[in-house]
């Protein structure tokens, strides 16, 4: 089976991102870890989730999905790292993050570019 490089990408930030929530939870903070748990390992879940869709419309709306998610993870990490419950370098982790922003939201951007090109383009010749 060919090898998905954004499949890959994003199951390696869940497993960089359940070392910080390990982490967190040795410093007793719960709540915050918890929230962004939860969004950081979903958006590899719902990418892969896309692969196994239906049609290209549900595979969109499932990357779409993912990438909100990566937003959140950077909301959540921010929050962390800002209210300074661990010390720990966020810089690695945030730049992942940003980065699955940008790579999901391209290929929702093409794959929403490419659903709403006409199925049968118009031949630009004149018939008489």
């Amino acid at each position: 089976m060919k090898e998905n490089l954004v499949l890959e990408k994003t199951y390696q930030f869940a497993l960089t991102s359940v070392e910080l929530y390990k982490l967190l939870i040795s410093k007793n903070e719960y709540v915050l870890s918890k929230q962004f748990l939860r969004s950081a390992t979903s958006i590899g879940a719902n990418a892969h989730e896309a692969t196994a869709g239906y049609s290209k419309k549900d595979f969109a709306a499932k990357m779409s999905i993912a990438s909100k998610e990566a937003r959140e993870t950077l909301y959540w990490l921010r929050l962390i790292e800002d209210g300074k419950f661990v010390s720990y370098d966020f810089s690695h982790i945030k730049e992942e993050a940003e980065r699955l922003v940008k790579i999901l939201t391209a290929i929702v951007k093409t794959t929403q570019a490419n659903l709403n090109k006409p199925k049968h383009p118009k031949s630009n010749i004149n018939h008489p």
